[in-house]
């Protein structure tokens, strides 16, 4: 064969041949992408206006690795308009200024529409956002805007009006596990003539350290392929080669996990934070959702800490909210404060006991009806019917408080609320002890 020959073999094969795996793996169609289903699902409001090509600016925001990019190619080969694609950290403003114009003279001579496609557009700077709004409004351009970064911070107020958000979730892991499932069986584009097999578990471990972003999956898998020989099985150990450190057994659904999960909160309620820190970096690195984590930390610190210290509470919730606002890394630290906190705060469960209790008298017994001077009094014929008629009004007594019987006659002396002397519980109970005659 000359190597003439050799060039003409090699002139015909794509570029997209030698493009990371993540490149070679694009979906072209809509039916391709996964984890989306209820923005382009069928029948869904975005996928009706794609395949009628019709559709208006619009600003794709979420993560990365969630397919903001990939449905604006998907929208490059439905639609019959030009498309254009920018990245708003390589463009400037003679960039923008230069696509503007070709977009103008489209609509004039030919009669047919401009897609921009803005990669990263938080990255362009107000003066540069200024340049698009004008033609946005008119319609001498179709704006689609992609960005990892809130736009309600990121993107000037008056284009943004003009734009509609359309918010892509992070990908459920299973999502990520099929499209790593279709890299790795696809024969075309993807890695299927190695003959490599993964199990369930080996696939949910590389989403799980993907972070369920599907671009790092792919990467991941390609790099581990790497390491596994034509034929052979992806194991714990290949991936431990690629990932640089070890990988925990930690099937979302299996032992390890609810062990992992179980070791987490019983060292915060033990007020060990060496311990619970440790679980919570097990869990952290087996890519667990900071959701996840977060809710179990606000439910410690109203089950175990709890009037004990009630601010424990407020920290837990706190950090459950900033840590999906952040997001990792910078989550961890987050999360590692009120792990610490929760951990370290004096412990009460008096109010996870006390609810129980009364959920036991409720279900198991007869209550009795609510007190006659109890019930509601605001509507006409309401005292004729007694109802509030001998309530006395808290306020109206010194210090507040005045002695009177709440629950139903059914219930009368029952106690559920059994007091702890610990932490700020110990002085607040000090008076409920006392009201309720020393008990």
């Amino acid at each position: 064969m000359s190597g003439d020959d050799l060039f003409s073999m090699a002139d015909e094969r794509s570029g997209r041949d030698y493009a990371p795996l993540a490149v070679r793996m694009r979906p072209e169609s809509l039916d391709d992408i996964y984890g989306q289903d209820d923005l382009i699902g069928p029948g869904s409001f975005l996928r009706t206006l794609i395949e009628k090509d019709t559709i208006p600016s619009l600003l794709f925001y979420g993560p990365s690795g969630v397919g903001k990019t990939t449905l604006a190619h998907v929208i490059a080969n439905e639609t019959d308009s030009r498309f254009i694609t920018l990245n708003a950290v390589t463009a400037g403003t003679a960039e923008l200024r230069k696509v503007i114009a070709a977009a103008q003279d489209a609509i004039h001579l030919y009669q047919k529409r401009t897609i921009l496609f803005i990669d990263e557009i938080h990255r362009f700077n107000k003066s540069q956002q200024d340049v698009l709004l004008p033609y946005v409004e008119d319609g001498t351009v179709i704006l689609i805007g992609a960005t990892t970064e809130n736009p309600y911070f990121e993107v000037n107020r008056p284009l943004l009006s003009r734009l509609r958000v359309i918010q892509l979730k992070p990908l459920p892991e299973q999502a990520v596990m099929a499209v790593l499932r279709r890299a790795l069986t696809d024969k075309e584009k993807g890695l299927g003539s190695l003959g490599i097999t993964a199990s369930d578990e080996m696939l949910g471990t590389l989403a799980r350290l993907a972070d369920r972003d599907a671009r790092v999956g792919l990467n991941l898998l390609e790099q581990v392929c790497m390491v596994v020989p034509a034929g052979g099985h992806i194991t714990h150990d290949a991936i431990e080669k690629v990932a640089g450190h070890k990988v925990y057994t930690y099937d979302k659904k299996g032992d390890a996990h609810y062990d992992t999960v179980s070791a987490f909160i019983k060292s915060m309620r033990g007020s060990d934070p060496d311990a619970a820190l440790h679980y919570m970096a097990r869990m952290i690195d087996a890519g667990e959702q900071p959701s996840f984590i977060a809710r179990r930390l606000v439910i410690c610190a109203a089950e175990d800490v709890g009037l004990a210290d009630p601010q424990a509470l407020v920290i837990a919730n706190a950090a459950a909210q900033a840590v999906q606002f952040v997001g990792w890394p910078e989550g961890r630290i987050i999360l590692s404060e009120a792990v610490i906190y929760v951990a370290c705060a004096p412990k009460s469960n008096s109010a996870y006991m006390a609810i129980d209790a009364a959920l036991a008298d409720v279900r198991h017994k007869d209550c009795g009806d609510v007190p006659d001077y109890l019930r509601d009094s605001h509507y006409s014929g309401a005292a004729a019917l007694g109802h509030g008629l001998t309530y006395q009004y808290p306020h109206d007594f010194d210090g507040g408080w005045v002695a009177q019987q709440y629950l139903p006659d059914a219930l009368k002396g029952a106690s559920y609320y059994r007091e702890r002397p610990y932490g700020q519980e110990g002085s607040m109970a000090a008076a409920w002890h006392k009201r309720r005659g020393g008990k």
